[in-house]
């Protein structure tokens, strides 16, 4: 099985602040710092810092060069990032002294992508290959159904969920990774077990991981219902926690593991993140997860 992960690359503007600034306020960061990101980027390298081959798609601009250079470093097949003269996206992120963080996203290069390209791109993957998509590039709807019909296994992390991604047929989607807003504008339900229900009734064939914040996650199937909770440190940075959990979800799908060691391995690569500053920067490595996820036990 190859996996290509069509998706966004960012740069990531992150200021410190005492607190997520309020509608009319000013306040004064205390620091500046710049990564690279995007959520597409960011679950590429949770996916090869996890131990899997995967290939990224999409689009950056002339000052995109740091982005495919993070790609290189990371072993990440960057052969279909394509450069366009749009600029690269980018994304304004409030980090507060207790580690939450509120994000702005400018697209720029990442919704460049035209139908020509996702053809192109895609005609080098076939059935039971795997297909990772979130929403921070354009023709997300085309993408699910050029790959449905080709076969390939698609993976779905709706974020962040607007009127495109309402374009979209879900049917076709196999695994959906989401937190419970997201599953709350998908099926109408807030709560958890509610949500379940709903895509137990709308998408039976699906796979679906719903992440609950302090309450850890829980992974459904046709089969089967596992849960796991979380691990309690020190939160400095939020950022890339939730594309961590999705790179290391994945590798543990893609290599058979268990569902419940799967979800073990990613909580605790998740824990990892948000202990550190940056997006891609916090993204942890196989070694460090197995050492920590020892301590645990």
């Amino acid at each position: 099985m190859k996996v290509l992960n069509f998706g966004s690359l960012n740069y990531d503007y992150t200021y410190s602040l005492d607190h997520i600034v309020a509608p009319g306020e000013t306040i004064t960061s205390t620091k500046l710092e710049v990564f690279p990101g995007g959520k597409g980027l960011n679950q590429s390298i949770s996916l090869a810092r996890a131990g899997a081959q995967v290939c990224h798609a999409g689009m950056v601009g002339p000052d995109g060069g740091m982005l495919i250079d993070t790609c290189e470093q990371n072993g990440v097949d960057h052969q279909f990032v394509k450069t366009v003269e749009e600029r690269t996206g980018n994304a304004i992120i409030q980090v507060s002294a207790k580690g939450q963080n509120s994000i702005v996203l400018f697209a720029g290069a990442n919704r460049q992508n035209d139908r020509a390209f996702v053809d192109e791109v895609l005609s080098h993957f076939g059935e039971g290959d795997l297909l990772l998509l979130q929403n921070e590039i354009n023709l997300v709807d085309y993408l699910i159904d050029r790959g449905f019909e080709k076969g390939m296994v698609i993976a779905l992390n709706p974020s962040p969920f607007d009127d495109e991604m309402r374009k979209c047929d879900l049917s076709k989607v196999t695994i959906f990774l989401m937190n419970e807003v997201e599953g709350e504008q998908i099926t109408g339900e807030k709560e958890p077990e509610k949500i379940l229900t709903a895509f137990r009734k709308q998408y039976p064939q699906s796979r679906v991981v719903l992440t609950l914040g302090k309450a850890g996650v829980v992974y459904q199937d046709a089969q089967q219902t596992c849960r796991h909770g979380i691990y309690k440190v020190p939160v400095v940075d939020t950022t890339a926690a939730g594309d961590t959990f999705t790179g290391y979800f994945l590798a543990g799908v893609l290599s058979d593991l268990p569902m419940d060691e799967t979800l073990r391995l990613a909580s605790v690569a998740s824990s990892i993140a948000v202990s550190k500053k940056g997006a891609t920067s916090s993204i942890p490595y196989r070694a460090d997860v197995l050492a920590a996820k020892l301590e645990h036990e």
